[in-house]
């Protein structure tokens, strides 16, 4: 339960830190853009390593080498819980932005964040929309930025890798970026299992990149995906995550 206080008290902080992030965006608004972001990708990454230290999880990370040091990417991601952007935002060595659900923009303190950290809100049920999002996050991975997806579309919640979503690769494969597949285990018992904060040890592999620039039109369709969760399923199996 102490453990729990704690988490509970450092979310409040991340939130409070915000005005911060917020000053930061005046510079962004003047032209200092990439250094903001990084203040701010920085910022929030010093965050989530308190929040891990905080939870004592015994952590296993795999394949940071694999990751370019510039030039636009795409992570795929498995999503097993909440603490997953916690884990990408401590380990991934570069900033990123990532495809958030709609319901998200209404939730106060999480959408600014959100939004400062170049999140992007995507409404699935409106496919006209949804694609003018993915539109967004294709052209800023071709300027060199780096995007994070999980194609299962929502949380597994400890079931196992679940089937990708329909078109869920559509961010990479227009934007002909390479793709960096993330194994992520253990997330979702620190918190969501027994609705407070434990201890456990979590894994994250960032695993060989996957060019996607040379592949025709069909294979960047069902076969892509395929690969894809072939080799997420296959570290997850491997490392009995």
């Amino acid at each position: 339960m102490f453990k729990t206080i704690i988490c509970f008290f450092l979310v409040l902080v991340g939130l409070l830190l915000f005005p911060f992030a917020f000053i930061s965006g005046f510079f962004y608004f003047i032209g200092l853009r990439k250094l903001t972001k990084l203040c701010i990708f920085r910022l929030a990454q010093g965050w989530a390593k308190v929040m891990i230290l905080a939870v004592g999880c015994k952590m296993i990370v795999k394949g940071r080498e694999n990751i370019p040091a510039k030039g636009g990417v795409c992570f795929v991601s498995n999503h097993c819980g909440y603490f997953d952007i916690i884990l990408a935002l401590s380990y991934c060595k570069r900033p990123f932005g990532f495809i958030a659900k709609k319901e998200l923009l209404f939730l106060p303190f999480f959408n600014l964040w959100i939004f400062m950290l170049d999140g992007l809100f995507i409404d699935r049920k409106n496919n006209r929309k949804a694609i003018k999002t993915i539109n967004k996050g294709v052209e800023r991975i071709k300027n060199g930025a780096c995007m994070i997806i999980f194609p299962e579309g929502h949380r597994s919640k400890g079931r196992g890798l679940l089937p990708f979503h329909p078109g869920s690769l559509r961010l990479a494969t227009k934007a002909d970026a390479p793709i960096i597949p993330v194994a992520i285990s253990g997330s979702y018992e620190i918190f969501e299992r027994q609705n407070y904060v434990v201890a456990g040890e979590v894994r994250i592999s960032f695993l060989e990149p996957i060019e996607t620039a040379n592949l025709s039109p069909e294979e960047k369709k069902q076969a892509l995906c395929d690969k894809i969760y072939s080799v997420i399923s296959e570290e997850l199996s491997e490392k009995k995550l």
